[in-house]
C-alpha cells in the first residue's frame, strides 16, 4: 500500500506539473474548456482499454491523439475555432464511451484508480511530463507571440498551424496520464483551475506559469494524500483534487480582492 502511493504521488507531481504548466497557455489562449473536452473524448480509448484488458492510458492516447490531429485539420479546412470543433465532438465521445466501458468499470474510467498504479506507471508518468514541459518551454514565447498578433508570428517565421497541432497534442499526452489519477471526467480540471488561480496572482509571464505548474502539483498531491488519508473504498482522488484546487483558487481570488481594496 505505502508503494501504491508514493507512485501514485509522483505520478501526481508530474502531472500535475505538466498540466498546470500547460493550462497556463489554455486559459491565455481562452481555450480552458478545450482541455476539459479534451479528457472526455478519451472516454472510448480508456473503454477499448477495459474491455480487451490493456492499460487504459494507451488507448486514451492513442484514440486523443487521433481525435487531435482530426480537430487539427477541421480547423484549417473550415476556420472554425478549436472550442467549437472540440464542443461539437466531446459529448459524442463521452456517449460512446459511457456505453463502451462495462458497468463494472465505469468509476474507474470517469474518476481513476490509484490502486493501479505502479512503479512503471510512475516512470513513464514522469518521463511524459518532463518531455511535456521541456517542449511546451520551446513553444511557449511563439504561442504568445501569436496570441498577440498571428501576423506578427508568421513574420517572423513560425509556423502557427503546426504549433498549435503540437501544444493540443501535449495537451492529449498529459490528459492520458492523468487519467489513473483523476479520471476521465475530471482530469481537465488540472489544465484549468490552477492556471486560473495562477492567473489571479501573477503580475508577469514568468511568475504565471511557474506559479500554475505548482498550483497543479499541489492539487494533484493533496487530493491523493486526502483519499488515502480518509481511505474510504468509495472515495477515488478526483473529486478531492477538485476540491483542494477549487480552494486555491478561492484563496487566489480573495487575495487579489483584499489587495485590490487596499490600494
Amino acid at each position: 500500500m505505502v508503494d501504491i502511493l508514493i507512485f501514485s504521488l509522483i505520478v501526481g507531481i508530474a502531472v500535475g506539473l505538466s498540466a498546470g504548466y500547460l493550462g497556463s497557455i489554455m486559459v491565455l489562449e481562452k481555450m480552458a474548456l478545450v482541455g476539459d473536452a479534451l479528457s472526455h473524448v478519451a472516454l472510448p480509448g480508456v473503454a477499448l482499454g477495459l474491455i480487451f484488458n490493456f492499460d487504459p492510458m494507451y488507448g486514451a492516447f492513442v484514440f486523443l491523439f487521433i481525435s487531435t490531429i482530426a480537430i487539427w485539420h477541421l480547423k484549417r479546412a473550415t476556420k472554425l475555432s478549436f472550442d467549437t470543433l472540440v464542443g461539437a465532438t466531446f459529448t459524442l465521445a463521452l456517449a460512446i464511451g459511457i456505453l463502451m466501458v462495462p458497468q463494472t468499470d465505469l468509476l474507474e474510467a470517469l474518476f481513476g484508480d490509484i490502486t493501479k498504479v505502479g512503479l512503471f506507471d510512475a516512470i513513464i508518468g514522469v518521463i511524459i511530463s518532463i518531455i511535456v514541459i521541456f517542449l511546451t518551454k520551446i513553444i511557449y514565447k511563439k504561442i504568445v507571440l501569436s496570441l498577440i498578433s498571428e501576423e506578427l508570428a508568421v513574420s517572423n517565421g513560425i509556423n502557427v498551424a503546426r504549433i498549435n497541432l503540437l501544444f493540443l497534442l501535449l495537451v492529449s499526452l498529459t490528459v492520458a496520464i492523468g487519467i489513473k489519477i483523476t479520471g476521465t471526467l475530471l482530469v481537465g480540471f488540472l489544465v484549468v483551475t490552477p492556471a486560473a488561480a495562477a492567473r489571479t496572482l501573477s503580475s508577469n509571464l514568468s511568475r504565471y506559469c511557474k506559479l500554475s505548474a505548482l498550483f497543479g502539483a499541489i492539487c494533484a498531491t493533496s487530493g491523493i494524500l486526502l483519499a488515502n488519508y480518509f481511505n474510504l473504498p468509495n472515495l477515488p482522488p478526483g473529486p478531492l483534487v477538485i476540491f483542494t484546487g477549487i480552494t486555491i483558487f478561492l484563496v487566489a481570488a480573495l487575495i487579489r480582492w483584499r489587495k485590490k481594496i487596499s490600494v
